[in-house]
């Protein structure tokens, strides 16, 4: 099965072709696909999580529609023991986090994605766009780089099979990341 590694050098390999799927997420009692895949490759995931409501964003409501109103916001920084890897920002309509009952920090085995199919939101695409941009302050003095260096930014934005945007997250990746993808040929 495709999978993060982490190499011994901290290199880290972003495999995107099952780290969504439901088993992958879940494993071994996971909360989520970063730490499934970061305890495989043998390292020591955790988060520092804020959760709180706001109106959207205009990079959220692009995908929600212009009735998106408030929206709930799950900001993380995603370490691998004291390394920060990862910021990653996810914003959720804010009917389908009260369904899905993520408003709490601790979103249980699988993460909001489990917790939005039980509420019957299942994300059957996600689309995935990267792009190269320059560290702001902020993200340059978390990540230990210089203010303008380049950094690789992925927007996910997880659709059901209505096709209703139920997630955007930003995912802002600190130095050393990989990223696979697969794309199936007829």
């Amino acid at each position: 099965m495709a999978q993060n590694t982490i190499g011994a050098n901290g290199q880290i390999l972003r495999d995107a072709r099952s780290r969504y799927r439901t088993a992958h997420r879940e494993e071994s009692g996971a909360h989520g696909a970063y730490e499934s895949e970061t305890k495989r490759a043998g390292g020591t995931p955790r988060a520092e999580v804020d959760v709180r409501r706001e109106p959207a964003p205009a990079a959220a409501a692009a995908h929600f529609g212009p009735e998106a109103g408030d929206v709930v916001v799950r900001a993380r920084r995603m370490y691998d023991g004291d390394r920060l890897v990862q910021l990653a920002d996810t914003w959720v309509p804010a009917d389908v986090a009260e369904a899905a009952g993520i408003e709490q920090v601790d979103t249980g085995v699988g993460g909001i994605i489990s917790r939005m199919t039980e509420a019957g939101f299942r994300q059957v695409e996600v689309i995935e766009d990267v792009q190269q941009r320059e560290a702001t302050a902020a993200e340059a003095d978390a990540f230990g780089v210089d203010a303008g260096s380049l950094l690789l930014e992925i927007t996910h934005v997880g659709y059901t099979d209505a096709g209703r945007a139920v997630e955007v997250t930003r995912h802002t990746l600190g130095p050393g990341w990989t990223l696979r993808y697969s794309v199936p040929l007829d």
